[in-house]
């Protein structure tokens, strides 16, 4: 059985794995955390007081973990990461961990919570494309060209509210999605 619990719990040895599965879940994106001591960097950022992090647990192991950075915006936070273990993706944690994310920020006055999910793989139909000069035309034709993670977070809730074109390099974009407990 998996639970949920405060990353700021994890031992030495969990913040290893929590580090290794951030490499490996996006190991499809050549733009993120290609090596391990990238991996552990990134992981060693949520010890910060601007940020908040969740780990899945299945006994001792991690199976995923999702971070939540509190931003510059005075009432909204940032989702970033989330990642599961690919041998345990479509297990239901990814969706634990959002939600635990998800009342983390609510309880803290937050009304939205956002993400960038970059295609800098060809995983939507607006890869390699360019988007000007209209790129709000260009991003309501947006479909998944061979799995992106856009269309999880949309089951989730998540709407999609604009793109970043070529941030990632030229036809590499980054989807920008939110989700409001305003009305909550």
């Amino acid at each position: 059985m998996v639970t949920i619990v405060a990353f700021v719990r994890l031992d030495a040895a969990q913040r290893e794995q929590a580090a290794d599965i951030l490499r490996r879940a996006l190991a499809h994106m050549p733009s993120a955390y290609a090596t391990v001591e990238e991996a552990r960097a990134e992981t060693a950022r949520f010890d910060a007081e601007d940020r908040v992090a969740f780990a899945a647990l299945d006994g001792p192991d991690v199976r995923g973990w999702v971070g939540g950075i509190r931003d510059t915006y005075s009432h909204a936070w940032e989702l970033h990461p989330l990642v599961v273990d690919p041998k345990h993706q479509r297990a239901g944690i990814g969706t634990a961990l959002i939600g635990r994310l998800e009342e983390c920020a609510r309880a803290a006055g937050a009304l939205t919570l956002h993400l960038g999910t970059d295609d800098d793989f060809g995983g939507t139909n607006l890869f390699g494309d360019d988007l000007f000069p209209d790129p709000l035309t260009k991003l309501a034709s947006l479909a998944p060209a061979s799995g992106h993670s856009f269309t999880f977070y949309r089951k989730q809730g998540w709407s999609v509210v604009g793109v970043l074109p070529n941030v990632n390099g030229r036809g590499k974009h980054d989807i920008l999605m939110a989700k409001s407990f305003a009305g909550a």
